[in-house]
């Protein structure tokens, strides 16, 4: 597709758990490693206490080797995305059911001191050293407690990484250039598909959603860049697919035809948090403002 003029560039996503990186940020990810990006996805947890989400894997054999099975499904989305990947090794938190919730379990992910949880991300950030690096927002995109965990220490890497005092045992300091959070399940890219939908006769799956939304617009303002890459839906999807027992391929994943995304909606969307380069926004691109690697 593309004649790889981002040879040199490196990108690292900090996620929760697998699927992560095929829910979030997937297309536009895919189009940078065509382009020549060398991406990394790091992932905290192994998704041990995630349930079963796809009824057609809802199996006694899978559930009692989830852990193994989600791993293999973590290489197959690795190899579809053009990624390399490393597992921080940190045991997923699950999500806390009740009223009140229970206690997070002793030793999870989410239970670590970020301090220390931050640990093997300073030694990836300085030995892989990258330029951009992305999370979650401050609310985790969602409230799960791996997901708020996982901005407190990517955030606390990102700036740990280029200081020479912090972690001096993890390796020669490095300083990415910019931070992002995914933006990914914003309103007005809800709003624009449902209406999409209802303009072509078509049941949206958004309706009760979107009822229920309370706008939020100094939220949806934060968006400082909209990454073009719907030409990369399709490995964003069969990267997804990847993952079998967390996506229904008759779900609400694949519920709006694709031709209708691409129309409606033909990026992925950020907000630079952190920029150590000239970098004016709005931006198209996350490399924008970075010199191209000697």
């Amino acid at each position: 597709m593309s004649q790889r003029p981002r040879a040199g560039f490196r990108l690292m996503h900090v996620h929760a758990h697998p699927d992560d990186e095929s829910s979030k940020g997937a297309a536009s990810t895919a189009r940078y490693v065509d382009e020549g990006v060398d991406v990394h996805v790091v992932t905290c947890t192994g998704g041990e206490r995630g349930s079963i989400l796809n009824p057609k894997m809802d199996r006694p054999e899978i559930l009692a080797n989830i852990s193994e099975v989600r791993r293999q499904e973590m290489e197959r989305a690795r190899d579809i995305l053009g990624v390399r990947q490393d597992w921080l090794g940190f045991v997923d938190s699950g999500w806390p059911e009740g009223d009140p919730k229970p206690p997070l379990p002793e030793g999870c992910f989410a239970r670590i001191p970020v301090e220390e949880a931050a640990v093997p991300l300073v030694r990836l950030m300085r030995e892989f050293r990258p330029h951009v690096v992305t999370t979650y927002d401050e609310r985790g995109g969602y409230p799960h407690p791996d997901h708020v965990q996982c901005n407190r220490v990517a955030v606390a890497a990102f700036h740990a990484a280029g200081d020479a005092a912090a972690y001096p045992d993890l390796g020669e300091p490095w300083q990415p250039l910019k931070l992002y959070y995914h933006h990914s399940f914003n309103r007005p890219r809800t709003q624009a598909l449902h209406d999409a939908m209802l303009a072509h006769a078509l049941e949206s799956p958004y309706a009760e959603r979107l009822k229920e939304w309370v706008p939020e617009p100094e939220w949806d303002a934060r968006i400082t860049t909209r990454v073009p890459c719907a030409d990369y839906f399709g490995v964003r999807d069969q990267a997804l697919l990847a993952h079998a027992t967390q996506i229904d391929p008759d779900g609400h994943w694949f519920a709006i035809p694709r031709e209708i995304q691409e129309k409606a909606w033909p990026t992925e969307d950020y907000e630079l948090v952190v920029s150590h380069v000239d970098a004016p926004t709005p931006e198209d691109d996350l490399f924008a403002g970075i010199p191209t690697p000697r």
